[in-house]
């Protein structure tokens, strides 16, 4: 693994503040495309800014994933079902919205050629599938997470459990899970990817590097936080020109609504 090290530049602790949703702005972009989504409706935008199509969405879109002419957007259903409010995941053509497939998962990421990972996790599942450009599955592992698509596929996996197994994992051919270091937090935000493929991951208040072999090393440990607390904290990690920006927003352990936000300025630096 390349050598990293971080310096804390800047710590505030404040009051207030609550996890973040999801931003503003496109559910994806690439090379001057846009997909966006509303409240059931999902539209995209050419490079010249024409909307090129519209079409209902049985649900609120999420997230969405462009890989060569297909996008992948996954949803949450207007409804509580026996999933939660889990919708399901539509494949669409990307030059004209018309529908290709619709799929089960939650969490997804786009692996080129069309071809996509997709993910579900609760309700006795923890597996992810890829999918060819039509929908059908090619491959499919026990792990579920965040993917990391370069230097492989990885996963920094998210279990939601007590105590948790979550590890970062490599996805191999076949349905082969090769893994790595075990984590201590069962909701580890999504990491960060540095140019030489070192993942960066908040582990529980702990940032700790992943390299491209799934060799680990600690880089700061900013606020370790208890197995039985996790649950309070949420955090997230954003690049600067300077380094990184590490935020865990607490929720307050009896006041409902009650939060703090610990922000963390750090330098980094290659060695």
């Amino acid at each position: 693994m390349g050598s990293w090290r971080v310096t804390v530049m800047h710590h505030h602790r404040t009051p207030g503040g609550r996890p973040q949703g999801r931003p503003e702005g496109p559910l994806a972009r690439r090379d001057g495309w846009e997909v966006h989504g509303g409240h059931g409706e999902l539209s995209c935008v050419d490079p010249t800014g024409l909307v090129r199509w519209r079409r209902p969405c049985p649900g609120r879109p999420n997230a969405a994933h462009l890989s060569a002419d297909r996008v992948l957007v996954t949803t949450d259903s207007f409804e509580h079902t026996a999933l939660g409010h889990l919708g399901p995941a539509l494949l669409l053509d990307l030059a004209d919205g018309a529908p290709v497939a619709e799929l089960p998962g939650e969490r997804g990421a786009a692996i080129g050629g069309g071809r996509f990972l997709l993910g579900q996790e609760g309700h006795g599942a923890f597996d992810t599938r890829a999918h060819d450009r039509d929908g059908a599955v090619t491959d499919s592992w026990r792990s579920y997470g965040h993917y990391v698509v370069g230097d492989g596929l990885r996963v920094v996996e998210t279990d939601r459990r007590h105590p948790t197994g979550s590890r970062v994992v490599r996805l191999l051919p076949g349905g082969a899970v090769e893994r790595g270091p075990l984590l201590s937090d069962a909701r580890a935000p999504e990491p960060l990817t540095l140019p030489d493929g070192t993942l960066l991951v908040l582990d529980a208040g702990v940032l700790r590097a992943v390299g491209p072999e799934l060799d680990d090393t600690v880089l700061a440990e900013l606020l370790p936080v208890a197995p039985e607390e996790q649950r309070r904290f949420t955090g997230a990690l954003s690049r600067t020109a300077e380094g990184l920006t590490v935020t865990l927003v607490e929720r307050h352990p009896t006041r409902m609504g009650d939060y703090t936000t610990h922000t963390w300025a750090l330098g980094l630096v290659g060695r």
